[in-house]
């Protein structure tokens, strides 16, 4: 029987890598009209971004209507967008305050202001990533998947694993659980903010070493997001409640700004090893 030969990619979700035809890429599609018909009327506490337009903040009292404290002051568009940029990066530290990210948020926030949807790359999102692999000790862990099929199938007596079973190493990730920053922490670390859930995501086993009743396996995980916003996101009530994402949609949107996203890149190699199973 033919063994599996590595590197061997045994998994790959249906949504495509370097995906820039999803909705939450677009840019620059959306007019006034139709931003304000989705309710995003009150967008910045500091400008009206509509009529580029400073607003005047209130003294005496919190009440703020937005109509009524319009500012004459004309400013340009590039202003503009400098001035809800600022406001989009103070409105994060409130989801991102402690740990080892939460200076990530403005770092993707900078990058979508100046780096015109280039890819993003960082060492805190690949730390990120393979902190959340390894350290998820439950059984809907997809490196632990991994090592109970490959324990499980491998031809201990010929030192391989049969080509024929490479189907049940992609069955097993398929009843787990990809990597995402969805947890509790998450809301305040950064993670969840920056990243929360993922777009494409590729596992290869680099390599399979098996010596009498042990193995030891090299598993590589590759893993894209999109930081930007579609339609599904902006409508729904949490979101659209929170001037962050509001600012973020006009800013990405508006076809008089055109900000544009741009995919997140993140990599994780993590060695597993194990042994065979003593049958009594």
């Amino acid at each position: 029987m033919s063994a599996l030969t590595f590197p061997c990619k045994i998994f790959e979700t249906k949504n495509r890598m370097d995906d820039y035809r999803s909705r939450d890429m677009y840019c620059g599609d959306m007019t006034e009209a139709q931003l304000k018909a989705i309710h995003l009327v009150d967008v910045s506490i500091d400008i009206n971004p509509y009529t580029m337009t400073k607003v005047v903040k209130p003294t005496f009292s919190a009440i703020y209507d937005y109509r009524v404290l319009e500012s004459a002051e004309k400013i340009s568009k590039q202003e503009c967008i400098r001035i809800l940029f600022n406001e989009f990066r103070s409105l994060s530290n409130t989801f991102s305050f402690y740990g080892n990210y939460k200076q990530l948020i403005n770092k993707l926030i900078t990058h979508m202001q100046y780096n015109n949807g280039a890819i993003f790359r960082s060492i805190s999102l690949d730390s990120a990533l393979k902190n959340s692999i390894s350290r998820d000790n439950t059984s809907s862990n997809t490196i632990n998947l991994i090592k109970n099929t490959l324990t499980d199938n491998i031809d201990w007596d010929k030192k391989t694993y049969p080509i024929n079973k490479k189907d049940m190493l992609t069955k097993a990730i398929l009843r787990g659980r990809l990597p995402k920053f969805d947890k509790f922490s998450d809301n305040f670390n950064g993670m969840g903010i920056s990243v929360h859930d993922t777009w494409a995501t590729h596992i290869t086993i680099k390599s399979l070493q098996i010596s009498d009743d042990t193995f030891k396996a090299v598993i590589h995980y590759r893993v894209q997001d999109h930081f930007g916003l579609d339609d599904t996101d902006i409508n729904n009530p949490k979101f659209k409640s929170l001037r962050f994402f509001r600012i973020w949609f006009v800013l990405q949107h508006y076809n008089h700004f055109g900000c544009k996203p741009f995919i997140t890149n993140m990599e994780a190699t993590i060695t597993l090893t194990g042994g065979r199973k003593i049958e009594i």
